[in-house]
């Protein structure tokens, strides 16, 4: 396949992608999508913080290029799931209690806490030191806990 071929290729698949999830959105209310956007988010984050706990436990074997590379990605999605608590979402299919809208600034900066964090460890973790990594981790973990135990459901 050559670079035009690719090109085109990428842009029918960037097109059909546009398309459906404009389809989705339209068949969903605000805060419908802001729950479906706020889940997404953590799983992402969730699928690269479990390796990095499997490794700091000693439950896998310590790998410091891809602890590093999941340090960076779950910093980056740190900013995500903020964008999806919005007024009215914290009904339905969703873990998110009320209470983060009626502490808004409390849940603010506790979320912020947590991208602060997020972004220590990645930026601990280019050290490849597992001995330096570990409080570090604990710090993040500590930071999504803050959160749970207020503003998640059990």
């Amino acid at each position: 396949m050559n670079l035009l071929q690719k090109t085109l290729a990428i842009a029918i698949a960037a097109t059909g992608f546009a398309v459906v999830t404009n389809v989705m959105a339209d068949e969903k209310s605000p805060a419908e999508a802001a729950i479906d956007y706020r889940q997404g988010a953590f799983t992402m984050i969730k699928h690269h913080f479990g390796p990095m706990g499997a490794m700091v436990k000693g439950e896998m074997e310590f790998n410091a290029a891809e602890f590093a590379k999941n340090a960076d990605a779950v910093a980056a999605l740190s900013k995500f799931p903020a964008n999806g608590f919005i007024a009215g979402s914290y009904e339905g299919e969703t873990e998110a209690k009320p209470e983060i809208e009626l502490n808004a600034d409390d849940f603010k900066k506790k979320m912020e806490t947590f991208q602060v964090e997020a972004a220590a460890l990645a930026e601990v973790a280019k050290g490849g030191d597992i001995a330096a990594i570990k409080p570090q981790f604990g710090k993040v973990g500590e930071s999504c806990k803050a959160c749970h135990k207020e503003y998640k459901k059990d």
